[in-house]
């Protein structure tokens, strides 16, 4: 029983640290585009224009907050925080002093996914 709720709050506390991220990251990118254009990968702005782009990949991630936080299927939520993550991370790894941070964050999308893969009941709150 300890177990369990240790695990749960565990959780709890993985999600919202990932949810978090993800909301700041959209809605300062929303407030403040000018100093977040330059972290998109420059084979999509060549395709799609930056402030369209920024504009859809805060959407996003205000979406995946919102899945995070919901508890629902964790380990979804959790794989896709990781790939999106890793693909931030791939996309500017010249820029290791700023993203050192977005690897610790996608080990932790990684240990939520394991831990969503545990439970069979939503943990929410």
């Amino acid at each position: 029983m300890e177990d369990n709720m240790t695990k749960r709050s565990t959780t709890l506390l993985l999600r919202w640290a990932l949810a978090f991220v993800f909301f700041y990251a959209a809605i300062a990118s929303l407030l403040n585009p000018h100093e977040w254009i330059g972290y998109l990968p420059l084979f999509l702005t060549r395709l799609v224009p930056p402030s369209w782009l920024l504009s859809a990949f805060s959407v996003y991630q205000i979406v995946l907050t919102v899945w995070l936080f919901s508890g629902r299927r964790v380990a979804c939520a959790a794989a896709l925080a990781f790939f999106t993550l890793l693909a931030i991370i791939v996309s500017n790894f010249g820029l290791l002093d700023i993203l050192f941070g977005d690897i610790g964050l996608a080990i932790a999308a990684l240990a939520l996914f394991d831990l969503g893969r545990q439970k069979k009941e939503p943990v929410n709150l």
